[in-house]
């Protein structure tokens, strides 16, 4: 008999069945069908909530900005500060595996959205967010104005790239050592830390 689990379990093991789906089989593949088989849920029981393809992928995308909105919104230092800036970059690095699946599908989205003109509206609003935290991190650093982000969000999205490429626990020291070159100051001297960030989380 069918373990049964309350909606919002059932919605939590959608999203992160479409996630795979879609960085392991591409977006062609992300039919209700094959998302309700990788989350191990009969099709039936996602009729309401995930009647199409379409609400399967909104979903999925609306998941992937509320995850990284509550993040930095958990943020402990208080906003606007460089302490806040640097914390706040680093939730958008995949330094750890939620974090690196989420990249994953990112990247798989932004593929897509290259040559499929309905997918572009839900890539924007994924990186619509990164450049919105990178804004606010830029003006927190001291160093406002639409070149100052532009340079901080190609950085953020460069390693970010690259750190999801390497390979599975692989060292990110590399990565927080570059952030930190890159920050006015250098972020550990700004926010008075010897060591790298804990990346256990």
């Amino acid at each position: 008999m069918p373990r049964r689990i309350n909606p919002e379990q059932r919605d939590r093991a959608v999203v992160e069945a479409a996630w795979r789906v879609l960085t392991r089989d591409g977006l062609t593949a992300l039919s209700v069908r094959n998302v309700a088989a990788e989350a191990h849920l009969p099709p039936s029981s996602l009729r309401y909530t995930f009647p199409t393809q379409a609400s399967v992928r909104e979903r999925a995308v609306d998941t992937l900005v509320d995850r990284l909105r509550q993040r930095v919104a958990a943020i402990p230092e208080p906003p606007g500060g460089p302490r806040w800036a640097h914390a706040a970059l680093l939730e958008l690095l995949p330094l750890d595996d939620e974090r690196r699946v989420e990249m994953e599908v990112t990247l798989a989205l932004g593929a897509a959205a290259m040559t499929d003109p309905d997918l572009r509206s839900s890539f924007n609003s994924v990186n619509a967010v990164v450049r919105e935290v990178c804004t606010s991190a830029a003006a927190a650093l001291g160093s406002e104005g639409k070149v100052a982000v532009d340079h901080l969000h190609a950085l953020i999205d460069g390693l970010a790239f690259h750190l999801v490429r390497r390979t599975h626990g692989e060292s990110t020291e590399w990565a927080l050592k570059v952030l930190d070159a890159y920050l006015p100051g250098g972020a550990r001297f700004v926010a008075g830390w010897s060591d790298a960030p804990d990346e256990s989380r």
